[in-house]
Protein backbone atom coordinates (compact mmCIF):
# COMPACT_ATOMS: atom_id res chain seq x y z
CA UNK A 1 0.00 0.00 0.00
CA UNK A 2 1.40 3.56 -1.26
CA UNK A 3 1.36 6.13 1.30
CA UNK A 4 -1.37 9.05 0.22
CA UNK A 5 0.13 11.88 -1.45
CA UNK A 6 -1.04 15.79 -1.10
CA UNK A 7 -1.67 16.81 -4.43
CA UNK A 8 -1.30 20.51 -5.82
CA UNK A 9 -4.98 21.45 -6.95
CA UNK A 10 -6.40 24.69 -8.27
CA UNK A 11 -9.77 25.71 -7.44
CA UNK A 12 -12.77 27.51 -9.19
CA UNK A 13 -15.89 28.24 -8.04
CA UNK A 14 -17.80 28.57 -4.76
CA UNK A 15 -18.14 25.82 -2.43
CA UNK A 16 -21.50 24.36 -2.04
CA UNK A 17 -22.33 24.28 -5.65
CA UNK A 18 -21.78 20.40 -7.21
CA UNK A 19 -18.14 19.75 -6.91
CA UNK A 20 -16.98 18.55 -10.39
CA UNK A 21 -13.18 17.34 -9.59
CA UNK A 22 -11.35 17.55 -13.88
CA UNK A 23 -8.72 15.38 -14.50
CA UNK A 24 -5.67 15.99 -16.90
CA UNK A 25 -3.70 13.94 -19.54
CA UNK A 26 -0.68 12.60 -19.28
CA UNK A 27 2.07 15.40 -19.58
CA UNK A 28 -0.45 18.28 -18.87
CA UNK A 29 -1.18 20.05 -15.91
CA UNK A 30 -4.06 21.28 -14.42
CA UNK A 31 -2.90 24.93 -15.93
CA UNK A 32 -3.89 23.21 -19.50
CA UNK A 33 -7.79 23.21 -17.97
CA UNK A 34 -7.97 27.24 -16.59
CA UNK A 35 -10.22 28.40 -19.23
CA UNK A 36 -12.74 25.73 -19.29
CA UNK A 37 -12.82 25.82 -15.53
CA UNK A 38 -13.61 29.12 -15.59
CA UNK A 39 -16.44 28.52 -18.09
CA UNK A 40 -17.81 25.92 -15.61
CA UNK A 41 -17.31 27.57 -12.69
CA UNK A 42 -20.90 29.39 -12.82
CA UNK A 43 -22.47 26.24 -11.83
CA UNK A 44 -19.92 23.85 -10.32
CA UNK A 45 -17.29 23.96 -7.69
CA UNK A 46 -14.35 22.91 -9.87
CA UNK A 47 -11.28 21.30 -8.54
CA UNK A 48 -8.58 20.46 -11.24
CA UNK A 49 -5.39 18.18 -8.99
CA UNK A 50 -1.95 17.85 -11.15
CA UNK A 51 -1.60 14.29 -10.56
CA UNK A 52 0.95 12.76 -9.04
CA UNK A 53 4.80 13.14 -10.84
CA UNK A 54 2.63 16.44 -12.98
CA UNK A 55 2.50 20.02 -12.38
CA UNK A 56 3.19 21.09 -8.91
CA UNK A 57 2.05 17.74 -7.21
CA UNK A 58 4.86 15.34 -5.59
CA UNK A 59 6.94 12.80 -8.11
CA UNK A 60 6.60 9.63 -6.83
CA UNK A 61 6.02 5.58 -8.23
CA UNK A 62 4.41 4.02 -8.78
CA UNK A 63 2.68 5.33 -11.74
CA UNK A 64 -0.41 3.02 -12.66
CA UNK A 65 -4.15 3.63 -12.92
CA UNK A 66 -4.80 1.83 -9.62
CA UNK A 67 -2.39 4.01 -7.91
CA UNK A 68 -3.55 7.10 -9.43
CA UNK A 69 -7.31 6.11 -8.75
CA UNK A 70 -6.29 5.69 -5.22
CA UNK A 71 -4.80 9.20 -4.84
CA UNK A 72 -8.60 10.61 -6.08
CA UNK A 73 -10.14 8.57 -3.11
CA UNK A 74 -7.14 10.01 -0.99
CA UNK A 75 -8.04 13.45 -2.40
CA UNK A 76 -11.48 13.52 -1.75
CA UNK A 77 -11.22 12.15 1.69
CA UNK A 78 -8.64 15.07 2.44
CA UNK A 79 -11.39 17.61 1.27
CA UNK A 80 -14.07 15.83 3.17
CA UNK A 81 -15.85 14.59 0.08
CA UNK A 82 -17.36 11.29 0.00
CA UNK A 83 -18.40 11.61 -3.83
CA UNK A 84 -17.86 14.00 -6.61
CA UNK A 85 -18.85 14.48 -10.72
CA UNK A 86 -15.87 13.32 -12.05
CA UNK A 87 -14.45 14.38 -16.16
CA UNK A 88 -11.17 12.90 -16.86
CA UNK A 89 -9.32 13.63 -20.51
CA UNK A 90 -7.40 10.89 -21.98
CA UNK A 91 -4.57 9.48 -19.16
CA UNK A 92 -7.02 11.14 -16.74
CA UNK A 93 -10.19 9.39 -18.42
CA UNK A 94 -8.61 6.05 -17.86
CA UNK A 95 -7.73 6.98 -13.57
CA UNK A 96 -11.71 8.26 -13.74
CA UNK A 97 -12.70 4.72 -15.01
CA UNK A 98 -10.68 2.71 -13.30
CA UNK A 99 -11.92 4.78 -10.14
CA UNK A 100 -15.83 4.55 -11.54
CA UNK A 101 -15.03 0.34 -11.54
CA UNK A 102 -13.53 -0.33 -8.42
CA UNK A 103 -14.75 2.84 -5.93
CA UNK A 104 -18.12 3.00 -7.74
CA UNK A 105 -19.31 4.99 -4.83
CA UNK A 106 -16.94 7.54 -5.07
CA UNK A 107 -18.92 8.87 -8.41
CA UNK A 108 -21.37 10.96 -8.95
CA UNK A 109 -21.57 11.33 -12.47
CA UNK A 110 -18.74 11.23 -14.82
CA UNK A 111 -17.79 12.02 -17.97
CA UNK A 112 -14.57 10.88 -19.94
CA UNK A 113 -12.71 12.56 -22.63
CA UNK A 114 -11.69 10.60 -25.86
CA UNK A 115 -10.32 7.80 -24.50
CA UNK A 116 -11.87 4.11 -23.77
CA UNK A 117 -10.83 1.71 -21.49
CA UNK A 118 -8.34 0.29 -23.83
CA UNK A 119 -4.63 -1.00 -23.99
CA UNK A 120 -3.57 1.15 -26.97
CA UNK A 121 -0.70 0.01 -29.38
CA UNK A 122 1.47 3.84 -30.01
CA UNK A 123 4.31 4.46 -27.56
CA UNK A 124 5.37 7.39 -26.18
CA UNK A 125 9.12 6.73 -26.31
CA UNK A 126 9.97 8.69 -29.14
CA UNK A 127 8.54 11.84 -27.33
CA UNK A 128 10.49 11.17 -24.21
CA UNK A 129 13.78 9.93 -25.99
CA UNK A 130 13.01 13.58 -27.62
CA UNK A 131 12.90 15.02 -24.93
CA UNK A 132 15.57 13.68 -22.49
CA UNK A 133 17.77 14.76 -25.74
CA UNK A 134 17.84 18.24 -25.30
CA UNK A 135 20.77 19.24 -23.62
CA UNK A 136 19.50 21.85 -20.95
CA UNK A 137 22.66 23.30 -19.84
CA UNK A 138 23.12 24.19 -23.27
CA UNK A 139 19.67 26.38 -23.97
CA UNK A 140 19.32 30.08 -23.31
CA UNK A 141 15.73 29.93 -24.38
CA UNK A 142 12.52 28.11 -25.14
CA UNK A 143 13.10 28.98 -28.53
CA UNK A 144 16.28 26.68 -28.42
CA UNK A 145 14.22 24.49 -26.62
CA UNK A 146 11.81 23.90 -29.64
CA UNK A 147 14.43 23.84 -32.43
CA UNK A 148 16.25 20.75 -30.50
CA UNK A 149 12.60 19.17 -30.34
CA UNK A 150 12.09 19.86 -33.73
CA UNK A 151 14.33 17.43 -35.13
CA UNK A 152 12.31 14.64 -33.73
CA UNK A 153 8.68 15.36 -33.49
CA UNK A 154 7.48 17.76 -36.30
CA UNK A 155 3.93 19.25 -35.01
CA UNK A 156 4.57 22.56 -33.64
CA UNK A 157 1.55 22.31 -31.05
CA UNK A 158 2.26 19.26 -29.93
CA UNK A 159 6.02 20.36 -29.33
CA UNK A 160 4.85 23.67 -27.36
CA UNK A 161 2.76 21.34 -25.26
CA UNK A 162 5.24 19.21 -23.83
CA UNK A 163 7.56 22.04 -23.09
CA UNK A 164 5.13 23.63 -21.09
CA UNK A 165 7.08 21.22 -18.81
CA UNK A 166 10.57 22.64 -18.95
CA UNK A 167 10.49 25.63 -16.46
CA UNK A 168 13.27 28.51 -15.64
CA UNK A 169 14.55 27.95 -12.12
CA UNK A 170 17.56 30.30 -10.74
CA UNK A 171 18.64 30.63 -14.54
CA UNK A 172 18.72 27.11 -15.08
CA UNK A 173 16.40 25.35 -17.19
CA UNK A 174 14.89 22.10 -15.59
CA UNK A 175 12.10 19.64 -15.86
CA UNK A 176 9.22 19.87 -13.87
CA UNK A 177 8.44 16.14 -14.27
CA UNK A 178 10.18 13.49 -13.87
CA UNK A 179 11.55 11.96 -17.04
CA UNK A 180 12.77 8.85 -15.67
CA UNK A 181 9.58 8.11 -14.13
CA UNK A 182 7.05 8.69 -17.38
CA UNK A 183 9.74 6.70 -19.02
CA UNK A 184 9.23 3.35 -16.21
CA UNK A 185 5.67 3.87 -16.43
CA UNK A 186 4.59 5.08 -19.72
CA UNK A 187 3.46 1.40 -21.11
CA UNK A 188 0.94 1.41 -17.84
CA UNK A 189 -0.48 5.04 -19.00
CA UNK A 190 -0.68 3.80 -22.90
CA UNK A 191 -2.45 0.49 -21.38
CA UNK A 192 -5.55 -0.76 -19.13
CA UNK A 193 -5.54 -2.85 -16.53
CA UNK A 194 -7.10 -6.54 -16.41
CA UNK A 195 -9.99 -6.65 -14.02
CA UNK A 196 -9.78 -9.63 -11.52
CA UNK A 197 -13.37 -10.09 -12.62
CA UNK A 198 -15.69 -8.59 -15.51
CA UNK A 199 -16.55 -5.38 -13.44
CA UNK A 200 -19.06 -3.07 -14.74
CA UNK A 201 -20.10 0.13 -13.99
CA UNK A 202 -24.11 0.50 -14.99
CA UNK A 203 -24.81 3.87 -14.69
CA UNK A 204 -24.66 6.31 -17.49
CA UNK A 205 -21.05 7.64 -18.47
CA UNK A 206 -21.29 10.33 -20.85
CA UNK A 207 -17.98 9.55 -23.71
CA UNK A 208 -17.34 12.53 -25.62
CA UNK A 209 -14.91 11.84 -28.45
CA UNK A 210 -13.76 14.09 -30.91
CA UNK A 211 -15.08 13.32 -34.50
CA UNK A 212 -11.84 13.73 -36.11
CA UNK A 213 -9.94 11.11 -33.48
CA UNK A 214 -9.90 7.70 -33.25
CA UNK A 215 -9.04 6.98 -29.70
CA UNK A 216 -12.99 5.93 -28.65
CA UNK A 217 -12.81 1.90 -29.04
CA UNK A 218 -16.66 1.19 -28.68
CA UNK A 219 -16.73 -1.88 -27.81
CA UNK A 220 -14.23 -1.58 -24.83
CA UNK A 221 -16.46 0.96 -23.49
CA UNK A 222 -19.30 -1.14 -23.61
CA UNK A 223 -17.91 -3.91 -22.42
CA UNK A 224 -17.41 -1.90 -18.91
CA UNK A 225 -20.14 0.68 -19.64
CA UNK A 226 -22.85 -0.89 -20.69
CA UNK A 227 -25.23 2.46 -20.26
CA UNK A 228 -22.88 4.16 -22.07
CA UNK A 229 -23.69 7.11 -24.12
CA UNK A 230 -20.56 8.31 -26.70
CA UNK A 231 -21.09 11.18 -28.69
CA UNK A 232 -18.26 12.72 -30.96
CA UNK A 233 -17.99 16.63 -31.13
CA UNK A 234 -17.82 17.93 -35.00
CA UNK A 235 -14.67 19.40 -35.87
CA UNK A 236 -12.66 18.47 -32.52
CA UNK A 237 -10.07 15.55 -32.46
CA UNK A 238 -8.33 14.14 -29.15
CA UNK A 239 -8.05 18.23 -27.81
CA UNK A 240 -11.74 18.59 -27.96
CA UNK A 241 -11.76 20.90 -25.40
CA UNK A 242 -9.41 22.99 -27.22
CA UNK A 243 -10.72 22.37 -29.78
CA UNK A 244 -14.63 22.97 -29.28
CA UNK A 245 -14.76 24.92 -25.86
CA UNK A 246 -18.16 26.01 -26.05
CA UNK A 247 -19.59 22.42 -27.52
CA UNK A 248 -17.34 20.92 -24.93
CA UNK A 249 -18.92 22.93 -21.92
CA UNK A 250 -22.64 22.44 -23.23
CA UNK A 251 -22.23 18.37 -23.31
CA UNK A 252 -20.47 18.51 -19.90
CA UNK A 253 -23.67 21.19 -18.17
CA UNK A 254 -26.09 18.58 -20.01
CA UNK A 255 -25.27 16.08 -18.69
CA UNK A 256 -24.63 16.92 -14.95
CA UNK A 257 -27.99 18.59 -14.97
CA UNK A 258 -30.18 15.91 -16.38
Amino acid sequence: MTSSLSLHYDEYGEAGKPVLIILHGFFASSRNWRSIARQLQRDYHILVPDQRNHGASPHAEPMDYPTMAQDMVDFLQQRGLTKAHFFGHSMGGKVAMWLALNHPERIDKLIVGDISPTAYQHSFDSPIEALKAIPLDQIQNRKQADHYLGQAIADESYRQFLLQNLILQQGEYRWRVDLDIFQRHADNIVGFPSLESEKQYTEPVLFLGGAESDYIRENDVYRYFPNAIIHYLPNAAHWLHVQAPDEFCAAVRQFIGR
